[in-house]
Formats: C-alpha cells, sequence, structure tokens
C-alpha cells in the first residue's frame, strides 16, 4: 500500500467549560484519542451520534482548530500551527449546508476563484477564469453557471459548487463532514457518485463524516466508530458491516434501513442514558446503555485491541461469554 497521505497519532481535543458563578471551569474531552491514516484514493469514514466528536475531529484535520494534544502529520511533516497557512491548500473541506456555504452576494466565478486569489499570487485573473470553467465543467455544470449566484441553484448543485470550491487548490484530502445528509434522497446517489468519480480521476483521500451507515456502506473502505470521543472500533468497511464486535456498532447497524423486502432484522434499542461529555464514567463509557455490561467494563476502560479489526471491548460479540 502506498504512504499514507495523512496520518494521526492520539489526537485529542479538549475544552473549558465555564462552570458558572463561583463554580470552577469543566473540561469537555470532545475528542479523547484517536488515531488514523488516510491513503490516495480511499476513504476513512467516521461515524457515530450527534455529540461523539466527528466535527470536531474534521476542524482539526483542517487546521481550523489546534489539537490539545497528539500529533497530525500531512506528507511527512508535521502540522502545527506555524505552517498552516503553507498546509492549508493541501487539505479543503465540504461543509454540509450547501445553502450557508456559499456566499449570496458573489456570482459562482467569484466563488470559485476566490481561493486562488488569496492562495496563488502568481496567477493572472484570466488563469484564474479558466481554471474555475474548468472545475465548474468537471463537477457536471454548465459554462453559463459561471456568472449565477448561489440562490439560482437547487441544493445538488450548490453541493457540487461546494465541491468544485475545494477542489480549486489541487488538494490532496479532501474533508466531507456530512455531504449529503441536507439533500433529497434522489440527490444524495448522484453527489456521491460524483464523489467517487472525482476520488479516481484525482486520487484523493476522503475523510468522511457521517452519521448515515447506509451511505457510509455506499462509499467508504474504512470505518471508524466513535463514541463519546473516543473510537470503539475500527476496521474495513466489509469487517465493521459483516461483523460488528464491539455492541454499539452493532446497535447503530440495527437501526439502519435496509433495502432487503422480507429479511429479517431485530432492532437493538439501547437502555439508559447518554453520559455527558463533561462527566465521562469510569471504565467503559458505554457501559450505562451496553446489554453485555459485567463488573469489569465498569471498572477499567478497554482500549482499542486489534489489527485490520480492531474495538475497545472487553466482551466483543462474537466472544464466549
Amino acid at each position: 500500500m502506498n504512504a499514507p497521505v495523512m496520518s494521526a497519532t492520539g489526537l485529542q481535543r479538549h475544552y473549558e467549560v465555564s462552570g458558572g458563578l463561583l463554580r470552577p471551569t469543566r473540561l469537555l474531552r470532545a475528542v479523547g484519542g484517536v488515531d488514523f491514516a488516510l491513503y490516495p484514493g480511499k476513504t476513512l469514514a467516521v461515524v457515530g451520534e450527534s455529540g461523539c466528536g466527528k466535527s470536531t475531529l474534521a476542524r482539526m484535520v483542517t487546521m481550523i482548530e489546534e489539537p490539545t494534544a497528539g500529533e497530525l502529520v500531512l506528507d511527512g511533516q508535521p502540522v502545527q500551527p506555524d505552517v498552516w497557512a503553507s498546509l492549508r491548500k493541501s487539505v479543503q473541506i465540504v461543509f454540509q449546508d450547501p445553502y450557508g456555504s456559499l456566499n449570496p452576494r458573489q456570482r459562482i466565478g467569484t466563488i470559485l476563484m476566490e481561493p486562488l486569489v488569496i492562495n496563488r499570487k502568481d496567477m493572472s485573473r484570466a488563469e484564474r477564469e479558466e481554471k474555475a470553467r474548468e472545475m465548474l465543467r468537471l463537477v457536471g455544470l454548465r459554462p453559463e453557471h459561471f456568472e449565477r449566484y448561489p440562490h439560482m441553484f437547487s441544493g445538488g448543485q450548490r453541493q457540487r459548487i461546494a465541491v468544485a470550491r475545494a477542489l480549486m487548490l489541487d488538494p490532496r484530502v479532501l474533508v466531507l463532514d456530512e455531504p449529503v445528509s441536507a439533500l433529497d434522497l434522489s440527490i444524495q446517489s448522484a453527489i456521491l457518485n460524483l464523489l467517487v468519480d472525482l476520488q479516481e480521476r484525482l486520487q484523493l483521500a476522503y475523510l468522511f463524516i457521517s452519521h448515515d451507515l447506509s451511505v457510509v456502506r455506499h462509499i467508504a473502505d474504512d470505518v471508524i466508530v466513535m463514541y463519546l470521543g473516543r473510537a470503539v472500533e475500527r476496521g474495513n468497511k466489509d469487517a465493521v458491516f459483516g461483523n460488528p464486535r464491539h455492541p454499539y456498532t452493532k446497535a447503530l447497524l440495527s437501526a439502519t434501513p435496509r433495502a432487503e423486502p422480507g429479511a429479517e432484522k431485530t432492532r437493538i434499542k439501547l437502555s439508559g442514558e447518554l453520559p455527558s461529555p463533561l462527566s465521562i464514567p469510569e471504565g467503559c463509557p458505554f457501559a450505562p446503555r451496553c446489554w453485555k455490561v459485567q463488573d469489569d467494563c465498569r471498572r477499567t476502560r478497554p482500549e482499542l485491541t486489534g489489527d485490520a479489526h480492531a474495538a475497545a471491548c472487553f466482551h466483543p460479540e462474537g466472544a464466549a461469554g
């Protein structure tokens, strides 16, 4: 396998939260130590419930926020704040909302050329315009769209424009933060197929953030399942979907709709409350909601163990007991 474009080791992000009048500040551990590697032409999906740390991870990868601890490496170079300006062109992001991510006062051509104006001082206006028009064609839009405004486009077309803008600087890594969740189902498949086609053409490395496992099943090569800021399962897509080892992963998959009429399916309903990220319990954080919980789960936090298919669980699915 090729060398990774980007890798992370023990990546963490903590926030200090005010406790109120005369109360001490509290520590919110949004991301509690995540390892991953992104490879050219491959997609790593990060999935989990809202609040599990997916979007915080995306902000660290795109150098919007500095990690509290851990190391992020891009093309062999450590990612530090003093070199963010030179590295950001290699890592771009497509946001969830295609309606809010485009400036309504700017024409599409201006929106696409703006990254080049800021980062490529050596290019003439004619060169910038030529590249912007070529990018419109690449994402399936027509030349006349160059002079139009965002409100004149549908949601799917706006997301195509957002993808085109993210590609203007020829990035190596594209972070896709819920890129199709705001779109109709009929449009989602078209955008996903576009992303797959662009990845094959440009050999992009994708970090795909999503809570929709049916979408992840379609686009991912590898999957990380997060719970309260930590990875609880990691592996190849086929292994994770075909043989989930962590109970939380199994519960997520049981809630995913499947287009298989007549297929037998058992929905796992989790009991108990989701712990607060401000007060994560000792031991396994999933223990208060887990149907397999035992005394050792409440005492000690399980580490992510395993090579190709790893799970942070003392009593994984498929194991005796």
